[in-house]
């Protein structure tokens, strides 16, 4: 197996789904989007698939079974898992599940420079984003309580923690709208100008642009 290799959310379910049968890339995306995981694993690009799996290969996790020939598709090569590919998704799923790693998502970045917004622009575009995640609760909750009658649990894992992330943001986000419509939250560019100044490195920066 190729030391170098480095999983991925991708790379995992390849492996994955690769467990229940041999698959072919086609069949690969087109199941991630029917179960609904390609809101958790990116998958639009099936160029980004192809080089996944090419990458697996490589690194001697699944291998080539047999190609196959319809007059009605293009020729489509089928995959399947080797043992070295069962004992990596194993390790990769216990090593995910018990290590938290910084990914690095766009909204805390976005927090990190906020103040640049000043305080109405940031209610403006709070407030947008609190409809979008309760739109999105909304949603979990009727994917759940759909399919939590029908799926064991162990299968709704992902659903059940995005719901709770989804609940706390929107409750965050609802006091932090709060704080700033009552002024509580508040701030002025000269303010954070000044307290910039007093950070590490802050004597690197000019003054406030006038």
């Amino acid at each position: 197996m190729d030391d170098e290799f480095r999983p991925s959310p991708l790379a995992l379910a390849v492996l994955g789904l690769l467990h229940a049968a041999p698959l072919h890339p086609y069949a690969m995306q087109r199941l991630i989007r029917l179960w609904g995981k390609d809101k958790v694993i990116n998958v639009g690009q099936r160029a980004n698939l192809y080089k996944t799996i090419r990458r697996l290969e490589q690194a001697g996790l699944v291998t080539v079974l047999h190609t196959e020939r319809d007059q009605r598709y293009p020729e489509r090569t089928v995959y399947e898992l080797t043992e070295a590919g069962r004992d990596a998704a194993r390790a990769w799923l216990a090593d995910m599940i018990a290590v938290p790693r910084n990914e690095f998502p766009q909204f805390p970045a976005a927090l990190s420079f906020v103040m640049l917004l000043g305080p109405e622009h940031m209610l403006a575009a709070m407030q947008e984003r609190a409809r979008a995640v309760n739109s999105r609760l909304a949603e979990l909750d009727a994917s759940l309580a759909q399919y939590s009658g029908s799926l064991p649990r162990i299968t709704l894992m992902d659903d059940e923690y995005e719901r709770a992330i989804t609940a706390a943001e929107l409750d965050w986000l609802n006091g932090v709208i709060e704080d700033l419509r009552t002024g509580k939250l508040t701030w002025s560019y000269e303010e954070f100008a000044a307290i910039a100044a007093e950070l590490p490195g802050g004597d690197v920066l000019g003054p406030a642009p006038g």
